[in-house]
C-alpha cells in the first residue's frame, strides 16, 4: 500500500529540516511525500530544494498562497495518490523509523489507525505533554491526535475534508465527523510523532480561550452529548496529560 504524507509550511525554515530527515528515515519506501507551502518568505523551499534529490522523485512541492492552514491540508487531499493518507506538521518529526511500516502492517482491515503522541519542547529534548488516549471511544468527544491518526484515502472521498470556516479546529471537527459514522479505526500502542509544544490551539491562555470557543461550536454543529462537559473535559485531558509526560523515556519511544 502507498503512504501519501503531506507537510503543509510556511515561514518554516528554522525546524522544516528536521521534519524531513525523519521522513528519509522511513524504513518503509512505498510512498510519496507532498510539502504544500504557503510562499514562505524565509529559506523554508531552499532547505526543501536541498533534500530533494535524497527522495528520488518520491518528493512533490507545491508554493502558492492559500487561505489558512486547513486550506493547505486540503490542497494535499486533493493531491494525493496513495491509499493512505497522513499529515506531518513542519515543525514536528515522527518518532521512529518505522512508523510507516507500523501503518500498512495494522491497516488492512480498518479505515484508519492512529497512536500517541509526544509534545516536547523546541530542541526536541524536554518532554510536555504525552497525548495517550487508547481506546476510549466512549468518552464525551473523544479523538485521536489528529498528527497519528492516518486513513484510507476512501474515507475523504466519502466523507469529505477539513471544513475552512473553522481556524483553529477544523481537525477536531473532521474527527468527530467520521467518528460518529462507520469508520473503524485501531488503535496502535506505539508513540508516531513528538510535536513541538506552542501550536494555535494550545499557545498559553488566549490559545486555550480561542481553542474553546471554536470547538464548542463544532461540537453543537456535530449533536455530542453535553457539548459544553465534553468540550470542559477535552480542556482540562490537555493539562492532565502533561503530567504524564515528565515520566517518559524519550529515547524508549523511538525503538
Amino acid at each position: 500500500m502507498r503512504i501519501s504524507i503531506i507537510t503543509t509550511s510556511y515561514n518554516s525554515g528554522k525546524t522544516i529540516e528536521d521534519t524531513l530527515k525523519s521522513v528519509l528515515k522511513q524504513d518503509y519506501d512505498n510512498y510519496e511525500y507532498l510539502i504544500i507551502d504557503g510562499k514562505s518568505k524565509d529559506n523554508t523551499l531552499d532547505i526543501v530544494d536541498k533534500y530533494k534529490d535524497k527522495f528520488k522523485g518520491k518528493l512533490k512541492v507545491i508554493s502558492e498562497k492559500d487561505t489558512g492552514l486547513y486550506n493547505a491540508m486540503n490542497k494535499g487531499i486533493n493531491l494525493a495518490s496513495g491509499d493512505i493518507i497522513g499529515f506531518i506538521n513542519s515543525d514536528d518529526v515522527l518518532a521512529s523509523t518505522h512508523v510507516f511500516s507500523d501503518i500498512v502492517k495494522n491497516i488492512k482491515d480498518v479505515d484508519g489507525v492512529y497512536s500517541n503522541l509526544l509534545m516536547l519542547d523546541n530542541k526536541l529534548e524536554k518532554p510536555y505533554r504525552y497525548l495517550k488516549y487508547g481506546n476510549v471511544k466512549k468518552r464525551l468527544a473523544w479523538h485521536p491526535p489528529h498528527p497519528t491518526l492516518y486513513l484510507k484515502k476512501e474515507v475523504y472521498a466519502k466523507y469529505g475534508s477539513f471544513d475552512e470556516k473553522y481556524h483553529i479546529t477544523a481537525d477536531l471537527d473532521f474527527m468527530v465527523r467520521i467518528i460518529n459514522k462507520d469508520v473503524k479505526l485501531k488503535y496502535i500502542d506505539k508513540t508516531f510523532v513528538f510535536m513541538r509544544s506552542g501550536g494555535v490551539s494550545t499557545n498559553g491562555l488566549k490559545g486555550y480561550y480561542n481553542n474553546f470557543k471554536e470547538s464548542y461550536k463544532v461540537l453543537l454543529k456535530n449533536k455530542v452529548k453535553f457539548p459544553l462537559t465534553a468540550n470542559i473535559l477535552r480542556i482540562l485531558g490537555l493539562f492532565i496529560e502533561k503530567n504524564k509526560a515528565k515520566k517518559i523515556d524519550i529515547n524508549a519511544l523511538k525503538k
